[in-house]
């Protein structure tokens, strides 16, 4: 029963942030859509930071997990870091809101530290097993490396008044791992370079 109902309430969250933002959004529209009592927030989330944090970790978490489960078993461990980095990637176009507010909250100081909830623990397992599998020496660290990457990518894409195309931050991540630009779900039919107008002389 608790964890249905922290589930409920961290789907609540991130459905009422992506149509309201963070702001429009309060505890107690989150309880009323959740159809639980505004004190049994307070009672498993430390404050809206705090869910809105998880909640999306968990968004993030589950949107992986799902991803990876449409590869077949014996998919490259190339083609399973492709997909993950897709589908985090992607999140940015498809819940824009949600993540340019866990965003803001995440680099804001005076916000409190980087919260390491279940959730993010377990995407966190999932990226460091990918890049165990992928070859990388010390999965911790270069999971750090592409976390940092990741989310620098989704802040180009989301920038306001400054938005970069998906394409060549993809781009630019599959070349850090050597990942061919056909794996995972492509946003372009051709390869970047293949895009480019061609030299004057």
């Amino acid at each position: 029963m608790r964890q249905r109902s922290r589930r409920r309430i961290m789907h609540a969250t991130v459905e009422l942030v992506d149509r309201h933002g963070y702001a429009g959004t309060t505890l107690g529209d989150i309880a009323e859509r959740a159809g639980l009592a505004r004190g049994l927030l307070s009672y498993y989330f430390d404050g809206k930071r705090l869910l809105m944090q998880s909640a999306t970790h968990r968004m993030m978490h589950q949107t992986l997990s799902a991803a990876l489960g449409e590869l077949t078993p014996d998919a490259t461990p190339e083609a399973r870091l492709a997909r993950a980095i897709d589908a985090v990637l992607g999140l940015a176009m498809d819940h824009p809101r949600v993540m340019r507010s866990h965003l803001a909250l995440i680099l804001d100081p005076d916000a409190g530290a980087f919260v390491q909830d279940p959730e993010q623990q377990q995407l966190g397992a999932i990226l460091q097993g990918l890049l165990r599998d992928w070859g990388a020496p010390d999965p911790v660290a270069e999971h750090a490396v592409l976390r940092s990457a990741l989310m620098g990518g989704c802040i180009g894409v989301l920038l306001p008044g400054a938005e970069l195309p998906l394409a060549p931050i993809r781009a630019d991540l599959f070349r850090r791992y050597d990942l061919d630009w056909r794996l995972g779900r492509p946003p372009q039919r051709t390869p970047p370079e293949r895009e480019r107008p061609p030299a004057r002389g």
